[in-house]
């Protein structure tokens, strides 16, 4: 048989690669660069063409190092989607040629071969490149730093990319791979070259988080490393070092508390590194200390010498990014680089909103940010603990006077909102209570401070106070200081500076928040101070005060809908709103302010409604066509514009009610909601169910002619892949499908049998997934259960247990009304089903505060008493029940009535106590059948 001849490029094909390559990095503007990069994708076609790119990066010596990578990275680009369809013998031409060059002369080669490798490796997992492991360890072991230092940055690529690889079950060898690298990695730690040891500790630091046995049993090895290299010279090692100890802590506290004392002090060193990155990555140890819950004691004997050193780091560093535009007039034009990428939520049935306090207008992470942060935590450990070591600093700081002074007294000002929370969230003495107004007092004035960024954070820190001045409402002084605060922040709101505009435009919103309706004797003067901004921002701005706006609306509600409030807001969103185009992204802001004021208006929205409802159906209209094709739409699709309008719809529905039919009664709104309902974006989905069941709730009779495609549809949502961006959607269609249960009835029949099951392995599951799933669950299977007990009640025991321990964290509602009525009604179809869960069923009415619904009140009563009927129920739960009175201690019980002598010794004992005595009338005891037997209850 002959023997298999060596791949060889034609030097045309070359020659012809190499210039196109030359021509595609040239810096020359003469050369189309998008003509030479669809020459190169058509070369990509041919199966031999990254043999080519592999020779010239590994052989190509007479050409550029710059041609070289070039073709390196072309590459690595080409092999990530092309490698698995490569032949065997290209494949293995390729690795060949890499390994050798490892060890080349030019480290820009090495390194593009490191990443390379490290693509491949992460496409076979590890398991197809024999040839690479023993290569590597070769080139460890050499003692020549070409060999060593390209070995080291391959491996750190795979351990950053693929750190599981390494901790594997290699064909072929004797022991995972780690076990191998792991002892020369901690030796490298001593290398004379900072190359090494800065690769060396990195690849260590990647397994951490996973903590692979090898690493576990040799922290001690590890920890003595890391000592060693403490005080490195090189301040990247150092950050490595820093970086290792917050992981620790994070990870495994326990192995470093033998050192901890020494840690801590190293931190506090460290902390003050003339290196920012290394003192950013030091700061970053004292939350992740407070988050493990190590000793508080040993952090706080160091907070005399921790807070200066954290107070000096939230100056502002000379060259911090916020210094550049905060002497920004409005006159000046914003840039398109000023408009900050904005995101749209979709509406979510059940969560909770999310606070953001970012106080600065990029959210670029830096040691500033890092050293507020660190103070904040600490706040919420100690609380006003850390006042006396914190307040004579702060005071000096803002005592300092000249301009020049003025990042200190700023920074004084941040940190009187990063501690505002910890410090002053509960005041119980009347000296933490006048500080608090003092404090207040004193950061007033500074909204008039001539340095714009005193006067943002001033906003942002007074806003911090805010929810704390309203506390204080009863007190005159408080609710002075509270007006004080609102004046101010809405007199800077008009500031001539576009940063002082921002903070002030936020922090208000975050104190609309927290007043709601105390701001409802303002509400004039808001307005006119928010249309005032509205009519002079500009776009970056704008889209903050359209904010602030939708927050008042859902902070006011009703109050809002009064003709001399609609006169003040509603033309000038009206004259916007007809200024943009359909396809104008300028108009997501005002769609979701739209959103919040349709709400609160209800029906005073109504004079509105008619032109926003069909701008909407216009624009889900023109995405879809646009999708499919956007010449003809003449507009590039783009998602949100569905997302924002169909919840825009949503608000609609909820604010008009049953005044919605006359807008979508003679439109295809149907239609396409179902196609929303079935988009491939999960985004688009969950708005489209939250829509679909809040026209359930209002117009049910709209979705009839569909009905089943549409429970069909939102079923399928309860059993996909629930993880991520799909949890919302399954939370919005669980809640869509509930509604429709009630509303229609019998004609969810269909899908009740596969939606129980979906909901039963979301609550047994529970833990896997969001609060909000789970309750929505809940509610959903007992209005199923309500509706068709006889499809439900059979497969109660699978299900029982979880769905009570939910229904107990849901809050008092009508949506927990229905759930109980399914509740009961499963149980009177199947007691026995639910004798083993009899201790969650008590506790589930037990979390009622008041049961405000006869009809409910009645079926928990009888469901009670039935049990009690069947004696033998009782008998078997064993241990799980006890009499009342050794249960309560003490208290009496008779037939006739039952009288509490003692506060119970739980919470919930009391409220089934109550329970029992208000529904004794409807409760008989066996006392004839079992005169021994005294009143069972539960213990909870």
């Amino acid at each position: 048989m002959a023997a298999t001849t060596a791949w060889q490029p034609l030097n045309d094909g070359l020659t012809e690669i190499c210039t196109l390559l030359e021509q595609q990095i040239s810096p020359s503007s003469a050369v189309d660069k998008s003509q030479i990069w669809k020459q190169l994708q058509h070369f990509s076609q041919i199966p031999d063409f990254n043999n080519y790119l592999v020779f010239i990066l590994a052989r190509a010596e007479g050409k550029s190092i710059e041609i070289r990578q070039a073709a390196g990275l072309l590459l690595k680009n080409n092999l990530k989607g092309a490698y698995p369809s490569m032949s065997r013998e290209n494949q293995k031409y390729i690795k060949s040629e890499l390994l050798p060059c490892l060890g080349a002369v030019d480290r820009n080669i090495r390194t593009t071969v490191g990443t390379i490798i490290s693509v491949i490796v992460n496409i076979e997992e590890g398991s197809g490149w024999p040839e690479l492991l023993p290569a590597l360890v070769t080139c460890l072991d050499s003692n020549d730093l070409n060999h060593m230092d390209g070995a080291m940055d391959a491996l750190s690529k795979i351990c950053e990319d693929i750190p599981h690889v390494l901790d594997s079950e290699v064909p072929g060898l004797a022991e995972r791979p780690i076990n191998v690298f792991l002892p020369r990695l901690y030796q490298f730690f001593q290398s004379p070259h900072a190359s090494l040891r800065k690769l060396a500790l990195g690849c260590v630091n990647q397994y951490v988080i996973i903590m692979p046995s090898a690493l576990y049993n040799s922290l001690d090895k590890y920890l003595q490393g890391l000592f060693l290299l403490a005080n490195d010279p090189v301040a990247e090692v150092r950050k490595l070092v820093c970086a290792a100890f917050v992981h620790l802590t994070e990870v495994l506290p326990s192995s470093i508390e033998p050192h901890l004392r020494n840690v801590m002090e190293y931190m506090l060193q460290v902390n003050k590194d003339p290196d920012e990155e290394v003192a950013l990555e030091a700061c970053e140890f004292w939350s992740a200390y407070c988050d493990a819950q190590l000793p508080s004691e040993n952090l706080k004997e160091l907070l005399p010498r921790l807070i200066p050193v954290l107070l000096s780091n939230m100056a502002y560093a000379d060259d911090d990014e916020s210094l550049l535009d905060a002497e920004e007039d409005e006159s000046q034009p914003d840039r398109d680089q000023d408009l900050k990428p904005r995101f749209h939520t979709s509406r979510l049935h059940g969560s909770d909103d999310f606070d953001d306090d970012d106080d600065d207008s990029f959210n670029v992470w830096n040691l500033r940010k890092c050293s507020a942060a660190a103070i904040d935590v600490l706040s919420n450990v100690f609380g006003d603990e850390i006042l006396p070591a914190l307040m004579p600093l702060i005071q000096a700081k803002l005592s300092t006077s000249g301009d020049e002074a003025w990042k200190e007294r700023e920074a004084a000002v941040l940190t009187l909102g990063a501690i505002a929370e910890g410090c002053f969230n509960v005041r119980v003495d009347q000296y933490a209570s006048t500080l608090f107004l003092q404090i207040v007092a004193f950061l007033l004035p500074l909204l008039d401070d001539k340095f714009p960024l005193i006067r943002s954070i001033s906003c942002w820190t007074l806003s911090r106070f805010g929810k704390y001045l309203i506390q204080e409402g009863g007190n005159p002084k408080g609710y002075e200081q509270f007006e004080k605060v609102l004046m101010g922040l809405l007199r800077r709101l008009l500031d001539s500076n576009k940063r002082v505009q921002e903070a002030a435009c936020s922090a208000f919103a975050t104190v609309e928040e927290d007043a709601a309706e105390e701001l409802v004797p303002h509400l004039g003067v808001i307005l006119q101070h928010l249309m005032c901004a509205f009519g002079k921002y500009q776009r970056r701005n704008l889209r903050i005060v359209y904010d602030a706006i939708g927050t008042l609306a859902d902070s006011v509600r009703e109050e809002l809908n009064k003709p001399a409030y609609l006169e003040i807001l509603m033309p000038p969103l009206v004259a916007k709103w007809q200024q943009l185009s359909n396809s104008d992204k300028d108009l997501f802001p005002l769609l979701e302010c739209f959103t919040s004021i349709s709400q609160a208006l209800g029906v005073g929205f109504a004079p509105f409604a008619q032109p926003v409802f069909q701008r909407c159906m216009d624009i889900i209209q023109l995405q879809h066509m646009a999708k499919v094709d956007p010449a003809s739409a003449g507009a590039q699709y783009d998602r949100e514009f569905i997302v924002c309008s169909l919840d825009l719809l949503s608000g609609l529905a909820e604010g008009l009610g049953s005044g919605i039919e006359s807008l979508v009664s003679q439109t295809n709104l149907r239609d396409l909601l179902l196609n929303c309902c079935m988009d491939e974006a999960p985004d688009v989905r969950q708005s489209a169910f939250a829509l679909m069941g809040d026209l359930a709730r209002v117009f049910p009779a709209y979705l009839q002619p569909r009905l089943i495609e549409f429970l069909q549809v939102a079923s399928q949502q309860l059993s996909t892949n629930l993880i991520g961006e799909n949890l919302s959607v399954a939370n919005n269609a669980c809640w869509a499908i509930g509604e429709l249960a009630v509303k229609v009835r019998q004609e969810v029949s269909p899908i009740v049998t596969n939606v129980v099951s979906a909901l039963a392995l979301i609550l047994q599951h529970a833990e896997a997934v969001n609060k909000s799933l789970v309750e929505n669950s809940a509610i959903t299977l007992g209005r199923l259960a309500w509706i068709r007990p006889d499809l439900v009640a059979p497969h109660m025991e699978h299900f029982m247990k979880p769905w009570c321990l939910a229904l107990s964290m849901v809050r008092d509602d009508l949506e927990k009304e229905d759930a109980f009525r399914g509740l009961c009604a499963v149980v009177k179809v199947n007691p026995s089903g639910g004798v083993s869960s009899l201790v969650v069923i008590c506790k589930a009415i037990a979390s009622w505060h008041e049961i405000r619904s006869e009809d409910v009140n009645s079926e928990v009563s009888q469901v009670l008493n039935g049990y009690k009927q069947v004696s033998y129920a009782w008998k078997l739960m064993g241990g799980m029940l006890v009499c009342f009175g050794s249960s309560c201690k003490g208290k009496a019980c008779e037939i006739s009535s039952v009288v509490i002598d003692r506060t119970p010794v739980s919470l919930e004992s009391k409220k089934i106590c109550s329970y029992l005595i208000h529904c004794k009338e409807q409760i008989e005891f066996e006392q004839k059948k079992a005169p021994e037997t005294p009143f069972f209850f539960c213990k909870i």
